[in-house]
């Protein structure tokens, strides 16, 4: 039989006191570590407008229970009761401290976000994120923005199944594109990170799910595609976020739905012209900064696996945005350059290639890239056919993937493409290529390779960039 407590708290101390005492209760049985749960969110719950105010209160709070006796004992049962205690409870309070309990054990325990997915917390998130809008009370804003994040968090990490998928719908992501632009007078907002990092991971698990062959709309771009003009401060923060951005995996986010994007016909010119500038001089930039095999400390293949990304993102750019219309030519020659030294240190004679090419792709050689991948070549000579370059390069690929297979694959290609979220064929972008960006992963907390860190910090710009590596 469990019995009501009731507690006279004066102080913060005698909080953090009595709460050390539930977690350390001895439970030996299902029914006894229920009690003790039930303790623990019945009295966080009643203190936590007057005791735990801030981020660190309910951090250092929910780290009580996770590194106590009774949470390392019986992990497994106290890690599904949560997960239940999420799908049943609609108490603001108790759900913010479930909600971060799920948050910060599953960010060291990957099972955590596994059994929530197979006990259909997806569809519950979604359902919770919308309920507690940024409408409501602030306690009601918190909650809302550890909601994000958890969805966030529990998504990156696994593969979503085709019901959690089409537990969303149109309004929903309206809906998120809508915070965004409420909020649109402060991009440090905490409400702008999290918001931004759902869509994007929702539009990595669309790409991955399509990519299979599955039968699903990506509403992400969907959204983007009829609702553009509407929302414009989301593209402005995501150049913004790619800008900053250290950790590979959000960069990986975010390159891919630039690449559907841009390869989009409806999609293609969303964002202004201004922040197209910006954006190509970000890509340029971070294609810079990039180590060559020999510089990475590591194996290599983050650097070629965000090379490759980049080059596809830019390649699409130029074909599809308005920097391909008539007299804009922004940055040609700098791009010029960096796609002349993205093809240096080539063997010609081992791939069929002119000494009039090889002595067009070693103009302004530059050395740190080499030696270079037969991937990136490709993508840097499909970036230089882009026609308002001009022979940029020497040879140019001038026949798309699609219109070189059968009508009855070209069908299926053009019907994959759409549940890929590219409304119409442009250029070279093939479904295939699309399936290649889905499969671009990284573990969260890795930081990008770049060669300024590796210069102790010593960062340059990019025509500096570039002149020191002709001089090289």
């Amino acid at each position: 039989m469990e019995f009501e407590v009731s507690y006279d708290l004066e102080s913060a101390e005698q909080f953090w006191d009595e709460l050390d005492d539930i977690v350390s209760a001895h439970a030996g049985s299902h029914e006894t570590i229920d009690n003790a749960l039930r303790s623990y969110l019945r009295f966080t719950s009643n203190y936590k407008d007057e005791y735990l105010q801030s981020d660190y209160d309910v951090a250092r709070c929910t780290y009580k229970l996770l590194e106590s006796a009774l949470f390392k004992a019986h992990m497994e049962y106290v890690r599904r009761q949560i997960v239940y205690g999420l799908l049943q409870e609609d108490e603001s309070q108790t759900l913010h401290l479930i909600t971060a309990i799920l948050l910060y054990d599953g960010r060291n325990h990957d099972e955590t976000f596994q059994m929530m997915q197979t006990e259909g917390a997806f569809p519950r998130l979604i359902e919770l994120i919308r309920s507690h809008g940024i409408n409501g009370s602030e306690v009601d804003r918190d909650l809302h923005r550890l909601l994000l994040d958890l969805l966030y968090e529990m998504s990156r990490m696994q593969r979503l199944t085709w019901e959690d998928l089409t537990s969303i719908n149109d309004e929903f992501v309206l809906y998120l594109f809508q915070i965004i632009e409420e909020l649109s007078d402060d991009a440090n907002d905490p409400y702008h990170y999290p918001v931004i990092r759902v869509l994007l991971v929702l539009n990595e698990q669309y790409m991955v799910m399509s990519a299979t062959g599955a039968p699903i709309t990506n509403r992400v771009v969907k959204m983007l595609s009829s609702h553009g003009n509407s929302y414009k401060t989301f593209g402005e923060n995501l150049i913004l976020l790619l800008n900053r951005e250290s950790e590979t995996s959000l960069q990986l986010l975010i390159l891919k739905l630039l690449y559907l994007v841009f390869s989009s016909q409806s999609t293609a010119e969303y964002f202004y012209t201004n922040d197209l500038h910006v954006l190509l001089d970000v890509i340029l930039r971070n294609l810079l900064d990039l180590p060559g095999p020999l510089e990475d400390s590591s194996d290599g293949k983050t650097s070629g696996m965000l090379r490759h990304t980049y080059l596809r993102v830019l390649h699409v750019l130029l074909a599809h945005s308005q920097l391909k219309r008539p007299g804009m030519g922004y940055k040609r020659d700098e791009v010029c350059k960096i796609l002349r030294l993205l093809g240096s240190n080539y063997n010609p004679e081992a791939n069929g290639h002119s000494e009039q090419y090889m002595n067009s792709m070693s103009s302004g050689m530059f050395a740190h890239f080499a030696p270079i991948d037969p991937t990136t070549l490709r993508l840097a000579r499909r970036c230089a056919a882009v026609d308002w370059l001009g022979d940029a390069v020497g040879e140019k690929e001038t026949v798309s993937p699609i219109l070189t297979i059968s009508p009855a694959s070209r069908q299926k290609e053009v019907a994959r493409r759409h549940l890929l979220g590219m409304s119409s064929p442009q250029g070279g972008e093939s479904a295939l290529s699309v399936i290649e960006m889905a499969e671009q992963k990284e573990k969260p907390g890795v930081l990008s390779p770049s060669r300024i860190r590796n210069a102790n910090g010593l960062g340059v710009g990019m025509e500096t960039g570039i002149a020191e590596a002709e001089a090289a």
